[in-house]
């Protein structure tokens, strides 16, 4: 079975990981902890220089939900033009409305500022209240590709859905499940899904380089790892999933 390996990057470090574990292709974010947040300038055009596969970038421009104000989507409007313009072979994006329906709309708009890049619509997807019309309205609007765990917190707990988004696409979008995928689990996954595309993470928490470190002091929220601490990206993590695959 052949199978494309999209590796959730948050760094041009960890994008370069991904490329030497043999990742096809990278999801360039920021800050994974709320889900994966544009990416910045810098991060964009150092994954570019260094890489030779194709960079989807994020547009999401705050973590929360996916309704957003207009300012919020004035931004989302230059980011993804200077993503574009830095090189990024892709855009990763996703917008709702109130009633938790895809917001066509404005869908629409950024998705004729991508083009002629091709547009994956995230897992603001798993948020819609109805994933069957949500899917018809992104085949509608030539969404090229879903990123979904099946409306459940992970792939394999959403599988059912997703073998029926799949059946349902008919080739008319590439679903492409994410959440959740490891070693242990991409072979049901693949098999089962009858998808041809998998979106995975693989992060490690390593030791940070500082030798002096005030304990007392921390730059974040409640909810963090440990501020002298890294999640990073193994080269040999991201290979481990792609073998277990047995994907050709």
């Amino acid at each position: 079975m052949n199978l494309l390996f999209e590796i959730c990057v948050d760094s041009a470090e960890a994008a370069v990981a991904a490329q030497e574990g043999g990742g096809h292709r990278v999801e360039l974010c920021s800050d994974l902890l709320e889900g994966g947040l544009t990416p910045s300038h810098g991060t964009i055009e150092t994954a570019r220089g260094r890489l030779r596969i194709p960079i989807m970038s994020m547009v999401r421009p705050r973590g929360g939900d996916f309704c957003y104000s207009d300012i919020e989507f004035e931004v989302m409007r230059r980011d993804l033009l200077a993503a574009k313009a830095l090189g990024a072979d892709g855009i990763v994006l996703g917008l709702l409305r109130p009633d938790g329906t895809v917001d066509a709309d404005r869908t629409r708009e950024l998705i004729e500022l991508a083009r002629p890049l091709p547009v994956t619509f995230h897992r603001a997807f798993d948020m819609t209240r109805d994933p069957f019309e949500a899917l018809d309205t992104l085949i509608a609007l030539g969404v090229d590709r879903l990123l979904t765990s099946g409306q459940e917190p992970s792939v394999l707990e959403g599988l059912d859905l997703i073998v029926e988004l799949v059946k349902r696409a008919a080739g008319r979008i590439i679903i492409m499940p994410g959440g959740g995928i490891t070693a242990r689990n991409v072979a049901k996954i693949a098999a089962a899904s009858g998808a041809r595309e998998l979106h995975f993470a693989s992060l490690e928490l390593r030791e940070g380089r500082m030798q002096y470190r005030n304990q007392r002091v921390f730059m974040g929220g409640t909810l963090r790892p440990p501020e002298y601490g890294l999640e990073v990206t193994p080269p040999e993590a991201v290979a481990r999933v792609i073998a277990a695959a047995g994907s050709r």
